[in-house]
């Protein structure tokens, strides 16, 4: 439903849509929508005083309400008003991919809710972090540009092998650790193995280090005089226990600058130190610093050792223009120069992130060649094209040298050649005598290009390709709901029409007499008794009594019930 009715969708690269589900609101209980409640009444009573003035603007301009869960579709609705959209995903996506969905101004949602048991905080992202804590900041111009900027970068940066085993690992943790039916063993395991991945030690990849710089920002960001900051990341914006506590002097406050790069975090537990831009404007220099060391900047050698790290599909550009896409596999050095790059496997040829006719993975399924240098025996490669159909032999400096006969040329919009293409081709390595193409292997296609200008991810043109599946390696466990927890839901339900005057108080009673049979250590339902009925009445006593009664059991629940109180008496 969600994606019929969401326009902006159709538009997206359909590589992305594989990760878009629908919302399905119908699964959302009763408790669920009592939970969105609690979190964002507390937000909005206690962060007006510590968190960064867009925020609670934002709430309005997103459309956000504190009574009900909000809908994809009419966020979408109203986000797209300042330039944003919303879509629902299934928990924890790729680095890469969210950074994608960012770039095409896209609010990707966990479309899950913690349990009443993670209230304060959850490891998994869901739609209280996502919907409460992202979009309403980015109502803000400067923050929202630089979340778009972020993407475009983000999205540019090469992943290892050691990046997604722990995202696998992280994504595994989130599901069991919001999953009712979890056992403690099965989430230390997963736990063991989240911290066993992250002491690794590994070299910081691109993606590990702009993951990095995204935490303590848009998670876990705070702004303005590093003596008395505000909030304004999501993670924290969410959490209405570390909301609190990441302001205490225990937390340590550190300068924002890029060496936060290096600085790891660990999903489980609340931040030891923060971050404190000067504003916005600040991280928005902190990434453009950042973006001068990646290889999509950079190129040359390194970006090009990156992409063959990757072993995935990847993109080199000349400064040319034309872009290779594909797995690459090795290349010749000579005199600390790159001269000579391959790739394996199905390869495509690009200009402006479009492929160019004849050039996709079917005409060069084999793997692809290209020198790289200066052309030394000619004076202008743009000379050739009146040479069609003759013997040409072309010599780099590099001491690789092309024979065979030019049978076609390419040019691009302002004249200049881009490709040659030989028949009956032989390309040598004179240094190493030895031949790097032969005739019998079929037309030679030359790429012109004397270095490598940028290196990047995935294929300049993504529809050269056909999209990978998504398979992760852990599924979301949706909750199973047992009798009991259904007649629960039925009570919170209850509650909720008399609060909304579609039920009388009357009506009370009789939740009031089930709660206290069977459902006693219940204490959010009691807590929203409370704030519907009056301080003399006989409802409201029996639920504060209760309530403290529940903070006497357990300790844990103090906090959460004395903050629900504090709206309510």
């Amino acid at each position: 439903m969600e994606k019929r009715f969401n326009d902006h969708v159709k538009h997206l690269p359909k590589h992305l849509l594989q990760y878009t589900i629908d919302q399905d609101y119908n699964h959302y209980t009763f408790q669920d929508q009592a939970v969105w409640r609690y979190v964002m009444r507390q937000n909005i009573s206690y962060l007006p005083s510590v968190c960064h003035g867009s925020y609670i603007d934002g709430l309005t301009k997103t459309g956000l309400s504190s009574e009900n869960i909000p809908s994809m579709y009419g966020m979408t609705r109203i986000l797209k008003n300042i330039g944003w959209y919303a879509v629902a995903v299934d928990g924890f996506i790729p680095p890469t991919v969210f950074m994608e969905f960012q770039a095409h101004n896209v609010l990707v949602i966990a479309a899950d809710i913690r349990q009443v048991s993670h209230i304060g905080y959850t490891p998994a992202p869901d739609i209280l972090h996502e919907a409460a804590g992202h979009a309403p900041i980015i109502a803000n111009k400067s923050y929202s540009d630089y979340l778009k900027k972020f993407g475009e970068i983000g999205s540019k940066a090469f992943s290892s092998a050691h990046d997604m085993e722990l995202f696998d690992a992280i994504r595994e943790l989130s599901i069991l650790k919001e999953a009712p039916q979890s056992t403690d063993k099965d989430i230390k395991k997963a736990e063991e193995k989240v911290q066993q991945l992250q002491s690794k030690g590994n070299k910081l990849s691109e993606m590990a280090k702009i993951r990095n710089l995204h935490w303590w920002t848009v998670e876990y960001g705070l702004i303005g005089d590093v003596e008395n900051p505000k909030i304004y990341g999501a993670g924290l914006l969410s959490s209405i226990s570390e909301s609190v506590n990441c302001l205490n002097k225990s937390v340590k406050k550190i300068k924002y600058d890029i060496n936060a790069a290096n600085f790891n975090f660990d999903i489980t537990k609340e931040q030891p130190q923060l971050f404190v831009a000067r504003d916005f404007n600040h991280l928005n220099d902190v990434l453009e610093e950042f973006s001068q060391s990646m290889a999509f900047t950079k190129g040359g050698k390194d970006s090009l050792l990156l992409a063959i790290e990757s072993k995935s599909i990847s993109t080199c550009e000349l400064e040319s223009g034309i872009q290779i896409s594909g797995v690459f596999h090795d290349f010749i050095e000579r005199d600390s120069k790159i001269c000579y790059v391959r790739t394996s496997g199905p390869t495509a040829l690009s200009l402006n992130n479009k492929q160019i006719r004849n050039h996709g993975i079917s005409h060069h399924s084999e793997g692809f060649g290209f020198p790289l240098g200066k052309i030394t025996n000619i004076t202008s490669i743009d000379s050739l094209k009146t040479k069609i159909g003759e013997d040409i032999s072309l010599v780099y400096d590099s001491g690789i040298s092309i024979t065979g006969r030019l049978i076609n040329s390419l040019f691009d919009k302002q004249g200049k050649t881009i490709i040659l293409t030989f028949s009956e081709c032989t390309v040598f390595d004179n240094v190493h005598d030895k031949q790097l193409f032969q005739p019998s292997w079929g037309v030679f296609d030359l790429v012109i290009g004397q270095e490598i200008k940028s290196s990047y991810p995935n294929a300049a043109d993504r529809s050269s390709f056909p999209d990978d599946l998504v398979e992760f390696s852990s599924k979301t466990i949706k909750p199973k709901y047992n009798d009991e927890d259904l007649r629960l839901h039925k009570l919170y339900g209850v509650v909720r029409q008399v609060r909304e005057n579609k039920k009388t108080l009357s009506e009370l009673k009789g939740v009031l007499d089930e709660l206290m049979k069977f459902y006693r250590d219940e204490w959010l339902i009691f807590l929203e008794i409370c704030e519907m009925t009056e301080k003399k009445s006989k409802f409201h006593q029996t639920a504060l009594a209760h309530l403290v009664c529940l903070k006497e059991k357990n300790p844990m629940l103090i906090k959460l019930i004395d903050d629900g109180l504090k709206l309510v008496l």
